[in-house]
C-alpha cells in the first residue's frame, strides 16, 4: 500500500532514526537492560495521539487500537489492500485541504495578534519617547545611552562582539547573552533593522538600551517562541569590540 500516514508517525520515526544514527557511531557496549515496555507503549501511543489531535484528524480510536492489536498478533487485515489504498488516497487529499484551512486559520490568528501587539507597542513607545534621555531616530528606533564608550563606531561591513539582554515591553526575557555568560559575534547587517541602525550609533565600550518597533524587528511574522507577531522589543546592548 503506497499511501502512508506520515503526518502521525513522522515525529516518532525521526526520533527513532536519530537514536539509531547516534548509536551507530558509538563504540559497542553491553546490551542495555530491557526498558519498561508499559511506559514505552504509552509514550508511542501519546506521540501518535498527539499528532492526530494537532492535525485535527477525527480518528476512530477503537478501530485504530484494534488494527494495532491485529497487526501485532499477525492476524489478517480486516480490509483488502486495494480498499485501504483507496481510503488512504482519499484521506491524503482530504488532509491537504484541511492543512490549507489550518494554515489560513493560523495566519488569521497571527494577524489578529500582530494588530494587538503593535497597538501595545505603539502606546509603549509613545510614552517611552517622552522620558528624559530617550532619543528617537527618523526610522522610529528609540535608544537610551547607559554608558558612553570612546572607541570606534562600527560600519555596515563590520562584525561586532556584543553582550545583550532582550525583553518584551512587559519585561519578559526572551534571549540574553548576559544570562548565558557568553558574548556573541555577528555582522552588523546580519541582524534585525533596529540592531543594524542602533549598532552604528554606538562606540566600542558603550552600552545602549534600544526600544525597537516591530517593523524594525520581526514584523507581523514574529520570530517564534516568546517573540510573537507585531512585538516591540527592548534590548540592552554592550558593544565590546569590532572585528574587521
Amino acid at each position: 500500500m503506497k499511501p502512508t500516514l506520515s503526518l502521525a508517525l513522522a515525529a516518532l520515526l525521526a526520533t527513532a532514526n536519530l537514536n539509531a544514527q547516534e548509536a551507530a557511531v558509538k563504540p559497542a557496549e553491553a546490551p542495555a537492560a530491557k526498558p519498561d515496555m508499559e511506559k514505552v507503549s504509552y509514550f508511542i501511543g501519546r506521540q501518535i495521539g498527539s499528532n492526530f489531535k494537532q492535525q485535527k484528524v477525527e480518528i476512530n480510536v477503537e478501530t485504530f487500537s484494534a488494527a494495532v492489536q491485529d497487526a501485532v498478533a499477525g492476524k489478517e487485515s480486516k480490509y483488502k489492500p486495494e480498499e485501504l489504498e483507496a481510503a488512504m488516497g482519499a484521506f491524503e487529499k482530504y488532509m491537504q485541504g484541511r492543512m490549507a484551512e489550518i494554515q489560513a486559520e493560523m495566519q488569521k490568528e497571527a494577524a489578529a495578534k500582530a494588530v494587538e501587539a503593535k497597538a501595545a507597542g505603539t502606546k509603549f513607545l509613545a510614552e517611552n519617547g517622552k522620558r528624559e534621555g530617550v532619543k528617537t531616530t527618523a526610522s522610529g528606533l528609540q535608544y537610551e545611552v547607559i554608558k558612553q564608550g570612546d572607541g570606534a563606531k562600527p560600519v555596515p561591513t563590520d562584525k561586532v562582539n556584543v553582550h545583550y539582554h532582550g525583553t518584551l515591553v512587559n519585561g519578559k526575557v526572551f534571549d540574553s547573552s548576559v544570562q548565558r555568560g557568553e558574548p556573541i559575534t555577528f555582522g552588523v547587517q546580519e541582524v534585525i533593522k533596529g540592531w543594524t541602525e542602533g549598532l552604528q550609533l554606538m562606540s566600542v565600550g558603550s552600552k545602549f538600551k534600544f526600544f525597537i518597533p516591530s517593523d524594525l524587528a520581526y514584523g507581523d511574522n514574529g520570530a517564534g517562541g516568546d517573540i510573537g507577531p507585531g512585538e516591540t522589543l527592548v534590548f540592552e546592548v554592550e558593544l565590546l569590540k569590532i572585528e574587521k
